[in-house]
């Protein structure tokens, strides 16, 4: 969000603050100490310029995606320039309420999207978008593999990219959130305005701001706050010049500033005394200036961390377990993988014991799908499990649930949901962390691999493992979860999928229309793919962090059209694009699937139940037909 309307009046009132210009020659002429330019990226605000592949809808276009993104890094680096991206690690308690309404505001988007496609059979314009479910956790490690510094920020992710770029002289802050020009920190640079081609883009400029406004730097805190940001909403500290009344955006903010000038002479002090404000108002407020106030990194990483393992282990393990240094070295190891980017779910875990989980495209109306908060939910509290159920001196720990903030039809985000961790049901003692995570032994990788497949409840496929391909085992234990898990239809398409995903060309699917129950299914499985990450991570990393990527195993567009595809009832030689060897594959590991669900007393649905409509794989003559694409009832003659 940032400062409200400050983006829109230096846009269209202050054009003396907005600079066009050059990252080429902001390069050449920037002096760095390590004698490279170096340019902070706020990842989260440029995920919807990367995402500039034509499907969002279907669960996302992976391979696309990440030429997308890798030609984006190069355009820059080719430049001179050294990129470091920084992305959201944790969602800050006082920022909850605002994180609430947008995903509120979301959900109701989602609900349009959905009775779009149902009324119309085609995906919504641009305008409606939403991102891909998991886009911000892949793109982490999409822009690692590409060979990029990448980090996850402990705190409000703001403040981190501010503080970085102060301390190390960065050249710029590339982003989309107008707090970067409150900072007294490097140049803030539009995201949303950069070409790539020709590597232009707009600069705002700080002290030009301030000199149009008639303030100094140090004003812009409480300037931000008074205006109304994430920290101090506008309605709760309501200043509203008398001698503006209803007036426009622009003439609020030149007010607003002329009070702060007023009233504050001294950057010693962070509220004027003239600011007659309540007790509560007032520290609010503070909080609110306080979070623009910047200190050297590494001087604030040494105050927080020196006591932070005993203020989180103290609430899961008795006071006596906090003088084991290994206690405190899975701590600050779980810390070090977060930060860099290697990790996820594991750090907000142990050391908050909150998870949350944004929006997902999913059919409130559809109620024959569980959503997916609820479909992994035995997952998650398998690794809740291996996390913090542990054992001291004989001891067991009981640790007090989760709290979860997800995102889901019908949960009304008033509370975190409290979930307990479960055990996992294991053929051996319940593993502890040091031994997954330290141990060196050659027991330790088969345990390893035993608590990632026991996490999914895949026992089974052990053998598996070294015999197929990794990225083949990955998909072939999270279709086997899923279909135990939920009874649904087609789910041995997700095999279809991934089988002949590696002979997919790249070119633009054509679909004769999109059907709403693929849609979700598509978002199921990639999420589900993060769910895999979490697992893994918890289990030290039996598995190589490339096989669970979704650029690896699905592509939204060729999930549907083989759905598609397969509901006009051909074979599955047909949907495997005629290859016999894909069809030998194919039908190895749908007999694994059928015997591990049958053992646990779930039948596999190979082809369409009769209540579900036999598509026909044929071009609409009129996308805007009045038929609804729900996947359910419909049967298309």
């Amino acid at each position: 969000m940032g400062v409200k309307g400050l983006q829109s009046f230096m846009d269209r009132c202050c054009p003396e603050a907005c600079v066009t210009v050059h990252l080429r020659d902001m390069a050449k002429q920037h002096s760095a100490p390590q004698g490279v330019p170096t340019l902070v990226v706020d990842g989260m605000a440029c995920l919807r310029h990367w995402y500039s592949c034509k499907d969002w809808v279907s669960g996302g276009q992976w391979k696309e995606y990440m030429a997308i993104l890798k030609n984006w890094v190069e355009a820059i680096t080719s430049a001179g320039i050294r990129l470091v991206f920084f992305f959201d690690g944790v969602v800050e308690e006082q920022k909850r309420l605002t994180w609430i309404k947008r995903r509120r505001r979301v959900n109701g988007d989602v609900c349009k999207i959905f009775a779009h496609i149902k009324a119309y059979g085609e995906q919504p314009c641009q305008e409606m978008s939403v991102l891909p479910s998991g886009l911000a956790t892949f793109t982490r490690f999409a822009l690692k593999s590409l060979g990029q510094e990448v980090f996850c920020s402990v705190r409000e992710a703001d403040y981190e990219i501010a503080s970085y770029a102060r301390e190390h002289n960065c050249m710029g802050i590339l982003g989309h959130d107008t707090d970067f020009i409150i900072f007294d920190s490097a140049p803030y640079l539009s995201s949303a305005k950069l070409r790539i081609d020709t590597l232009t883009t707009v600069l705002y400029d700080r002290q030009r701001l301030c000199h149009t406004l008639g303030l100094a730097v140090f004003h812009l805190p409480l300037l931000a706050c008074l205006l109304g940001n994430d920290v101090v909403y506008e309605e709760r500290i309501k200043f509203n010049p008398t001698s503006y009344p209803g007036s426009q955006q622009g003439q609020i903010i030149l007010a607003v500033s002329q009070f702060v000038r007023s009233c504050s002479e001294s950057h010693d002090v962070l509220i004027p005394p003239s600011l007659k404000l309540s007790p509560v108002d007032k520290e609010l407020l503070e909080k609110g200036v306080q979070s623009y106030i910047l200190f050297e990194q590494t001087k604030r990483r040494s105050s927080e961390t020196t006591d932070h393992p005993a203020a989180v282990y103290q609430k899961y393990v008795s006071p006596t377990i906090l003088q084991v240094q290994l206690y405190i070295d899975i701590f600050y190891l779980c810390e070090e993988k977060h930060v860099a980017a290697e990790g996820f779910m594991v750090y907000s875990v142990v050391s908050e014991g909150m998870v949350e989980c944004s929006n997902s495209l999913e059919d409130e109306e559809d109620t024959q799908l569980l959503p997916q908060a609820i479909v992994y939910k035995p997952c998650r509290q398998r690794i809740y499990g291996v996390l913090l159920l542990h054992t001291f001196n004989d001891v067991d720990i009981n640790p007090p649930p989760i709290k979860e903030w997800f995102v889901y039809p019908g949960n009304p985000l008033k509370e975190p949901e409290l979930v307990p961790p479960i055990p996992l049901k294991i053929q051996c003692d319940h593993p502890g962390l040091d031994a997954l995570w330290f141990g060196k032994e050659q027991e330790v990788s088969s345990l390893r691999l035993a608590c990632f497949l026991a996490i999914l409840d895949c026992q089974d496929f052990a053998d598996l493992y070294g015999i197929i391909e990794e990225h083949l085992f990955v998909t072939l234990c999270l279709v086997t979860y899923i279909t135990v898990q939920v009874e649904m239809i087609g789910i041995g398409l997700l095999l279809h999928n991934k089988i002949i995903f590696h002979h997919l060309f790249n070119f633009y699917l054509q679909l004769p229309f999109l059907c709403s129950r693929v849609i979700q299914l598509g978002c199921l499985y990639v999420r589900g793919l993060s769910y895999l990450l979490g697992a893994n991570c918890a289990s030290g990393c039996p598995i190589t962090s490339e096989a669970l990527m979704p650029w690896n195993s699905f592509d939204g567009r060729l999930f549907h059209s083989k759905y598609l595809l397969a509901h006009s009832s051909v074979e599955d030689l047909v949907l495997l694009d005629n290859n016999p060897s894909c069809l030998s594959v194919f039908d190895t590991l749908r007999t694994k699937v059928k015997d591990v669900c049958l053992k646990k007393g779930r039948e596999l649905q190979s082809r369409p139940r009769r209540d579900t409509p036999q598509f026909s794989f044929k071009t609409r003559e009129d996308p805007r037909h009045k038929e609804r694409h729900t996947g359910e009832s419909r049967v298309s003659s």
